[in-house]
């Protein structure tokens, strides 16, 4: 016998958690912008501001494409997600890597507020996709034993 263990009304699709996740993911981020956008200038001026604006800029971007890459490839076949996926991935390695020496020799942004918000925009975000996975409840299915269904 099937047993369901959790059925609202209406029942949501399966891409409810990655949109969740992807919702908090952007409102966690919008969130770190702003305050870290106001303590870095605060601390360091216009280049604390640069460097606030172009960590979240790098750091939650890389994380929140990753998840609109799995989200827009969901109902793709597995072969087909998962090559879309590495080739996302090897292009957000590449991007990064590019702003990154394109930075390297100019001064007109702070180095510690950048390091320091790339860090935090890559835990917030993450933490606020996890938040967002874990409140979305979607009805799952327990399948029967096929050999007591033998009897």
């Amino acid at each position: 016998m099937w047993t369901v263990s959790f059925s609202p009304e209406p029942v949501p699709d399966p891409s409810a958690p990655l949109r969740a996740a992807v919702r908090w993911g952007v409102m966690g981020l919008a969130a770190l912008a702003v305050v870290s956008a106001a303590v870095a200038s605060l601390v360091a001026g216009w280049a604390g501001l640069w460097g606030a604006l172009i960590g979240v800029a790098v750091g939650g971007g890389f994380i929140l494409c990753t998840a609109l890459a799995v989200l827009f490839t969901e109902k793709l076949p597995p072969a087909t997600s998962g090559l879309i996926l590495l080739g996302s991935w090897l292009l957000k390695m590449i991007l990064a890597i590019l702003v990154l020496g394109l930075l390297k020799g100019m001064d007109f942004y702070s180095k510690p507020a950048l390091v320091i918000v790339i860090v935090l925009a890559l835990v917030i975000v993450l933490g606020a996709e996890t938040y967002g996975l874990l409140r979305v409840k979607v009805p799952y299915v327990d399948a029967p034993d096929q050999k007591s269904d033998e009897k």
